[in-house]
């Protein structure tokens, strides 16, 4: 259910940026983040905005005193809208689709790189070089970890693509291989 509510209230602010021409896209890009920020400093706002014994003409005043003229008229009447359909609680999930909608919009890929030791700088160049040939992608946004599980090799995911070249799925699938070939 929750992926429906991002998708749809996400789509709809989406629209408003296209509407309002693609230089609106990369504002409200910025304007979330400083959102999200300020959110992240004040865990007592999220409290307060999804406490069942505030009533909602309250929680709109609140939204409206502390966003309204600090971030565009757009975001701050989406923002008034989230708590009147009672949606605040998905307000990260609705942030997060609108942004990749925009990254997607943009050009911009997100990789997540997963290796079993930490790549050189020179490394991450080369991976994200081969990404950004590869993929047809103007710019990479590029994420890197550690999972020493994997042996060797690497799993890189963008998006919902995974290509996993890491020695564990190998031997996972040798593994297999050879159970099916001692039960036929």
């Amino acid at each position: 259910m929750a992926k429906i509510v991002a998708k749809t209230y996400g789509d709809a602010l989406f629209t408003v940026a296209c509407e309002s021409g693609e230089a609106k896209s990369a504002e409200f890009l910025e304007e979330i983040k400083v959102i999200e920020e300020v959110l992240a400093q004040n865990p007592e706002f999220d409290t307060l905005m999804t406490h069942p014994g505030v009533p909602k003409q309250e929680k709109l005043q609140v939204v409206e005193n502390v966003f309204r003229g600090r971030v565009s008229e757009e975001l701050a009447n989406f923002l008034a809208i989230i708590v009147s359909k009672e949606r605040y609680g998905d307000l990260t999930d609705i942030f997060e689709y609108f942004t990749d909608k925009v990254k997607v919009q943009q050009g911009i890929g997100v990789a997540y790189v997963t290796t079993p030791s930490e790549l050189s700088d020179k490394q991450k160049s080369e991976v994200k070089e081969r990404l950004l040939t590869t993929g047809g992608f103007r710019k990479m946004e590029m994420h890197y970890g550690v999972d020493k599980s994997l042996i060797g090799g690497m799993v890189i995911r963008i998006g919902d693509r995974v290509v996993d070249s890491s020695i564990r799925t190998k031997l996972d699938k040798l593994t297999k291989q050879l159970y099916e070939i001692q039960l036929g």
